[in-house]
């Protein structure tokens, strides 16, 4: 595949906190060192772009262990759908045990088969017994968002190759953010978007009382929304720059393009949520629930056609995979007993306010650092101008200020 790439030269993309720094999003301000999902211990993600300008091509794969040993080594998990027009292959799996034992691979709507062959593929070639056979259980997760605006999905570039190389290379290095992996040719509230990732880190007790910290983290493949919606830390940045818009001829054409085809499908959002506290499977539903939270207060609606759907694992315990590599069996009619630790269920909301608050800022990251695209049929979608929202959020939080320092006189 040709590597020559259809991203535009645009000014120095830099993430939220980088543009604002005196921005707040919530109650629980500390982060993570990486500011992402690979802040949670153990999790790995790699991210691979897609580019062929002769061919329309922009797209790509981001593939997420939520432990190197994922096969052996089962992570309780939990999901919700927000809107149903998406997929999230294993789902029924994940809902019948709360066990998460895949890769979690996000990339476009057409790639999700190849994505799923590529999980077997690599299980065949590592997982095999002495005698050749694959006699073991995997449900491959995969997850999808439309990128057909700027990429020929007619292509069908995605390959089995692309997470097998994901799943090796996978990392616990900083995330890549805006036009990377399945994010690669993402839109999102009328800019450029695509990957995203933020992280929380929350005092909490361990299980001998003492004090601990337990980070929650999210990572997002963003790609839905209208302009006029978009609002950044309270500011209403996307019905400014609409109005701004309506006086600029060639601006509102764009933009009236833009909308015409977020009518007919509007895109979608996949949120994955990782937390090293101990949670059991439906203490992850709940936290799942939470990524809706995030998406509202930058002005999702979970609109008819967009399909949003999240899912949160923690690596705070361990479960039993379908794999053992000393090759030994189990008897599924003979009940046994595990034993796992997990979160007083009366004392979480300092972890699900955390998760609503990193996929609030994930979905800010990704727009921060999107550059302007141009792709297939020659269309382009701007990156969101930073200096331009730097300036109406900065004064929003200055009239905050001023506000605040009026009601105290």
């Amino acid at each position: 595949m040709a590597s020559n790439t259809s991203t535009e030269t645009s000014p120095k993309r830099v993430r939220l906190r980088e543009l604002i720094p005196e921005i707040k999003l919530g109650k629980w301000e500390r982060t993570g060192p990486k500011n992402g999902i690979t802040d949670v211990g153990g999790v790995l993600v790699h991210t691979e772009s897609i580019h062929d300008k002769e061919k329309g091509v922009n797209t790509g794969v981001t593939t997420i262990l939520p432990r190197k040993e994922w096969m052996e080594k089962a992570c309780y998990a939990g999901m919700f759908r927000y809107n149903g027009s998406g997929e999230l292959t294993g789902s029924h799996w994940i809902d019948d045990t709360g066990l998460l034992s895949s890769p979690i691979v996000i990339t476009n709507s057409f790639a999700v088969g190849a994505c799923h062959t590529g999980i077997y593929q690599y299980g065949a070639q590592h997982y095999r017994d002495k005698n050749g056979d694959v006699d073991w259980f995997l449900m491959p997760v995969v997850g999808e968002t439309y990128d057909g605006m700027l990429n020929d999905l007619s292509q069908f570039v995605v390959t089995p190759e692309h997470v097998i190389r994901g799943i090796e290379k996978a990392s616990s290095d900083p995330v890549p953010e805006g036009n990377t992996g399945g994010g690669t040719a993402m839109t999102c509230h009328g800019f450029k978007a695509g990957t995203g990732t933020s992280s929380r880190v929350v005092t909490g007790l361990d299980k001998d009382g003492q004090e601990t910290d337990y980070t929650v983290a999210a990572l997002v493949q963003a790609n839905y929304g209208r302009l006029y919606s978009l609002t950044i830390a309270g500011a209403p940045v996307g019905r400014i720059l609409w109005e701004e818009k309506a006086r600029d001829e060639a601006a509102k054409k764009a933009r009236d393009e833009y909308e015409k085809a977020k009518s007919i499908k509007d895109g979608s959002i996949i949120v994955v949520i990782a937390t090293d506290a101990p949670l059991n499977a439906v203490q992850l539903q709940r936290l799942a629930r939470r990524a809706t939270r995030g998406i509202s207060r930058v002005g999702g609606y979970g609109n008819t056609n967009s399909g949003d759907v999240f899912i949160a694992f923690s690596t705070g315990t361990v479960a039993p995979g379908q794999y053992s590599p000393e090759g030994l069996e189990f008897l599924p009619d003979k009940a046994e007993i595990l034993q796992h630790l997990a979160v007083d269920e009366r004392k979480m909301d300092s972890l699900l306010e955390s998760a609503g608050e990193a996929t609030e800022e994930a979905i800010l990251n990704a727009l921060c650092m999107a550059e302007t695209m141009t792709g297939f049929r020659g269309r382009t979608v701007e990156a969101m101008p930073l200096d331009r929202v730097k300036h109406i959020v900065q004064k929003h939080i200055d009239l905050e200020k001023e506000l605040t320092s009026k009601e105290k006189q």
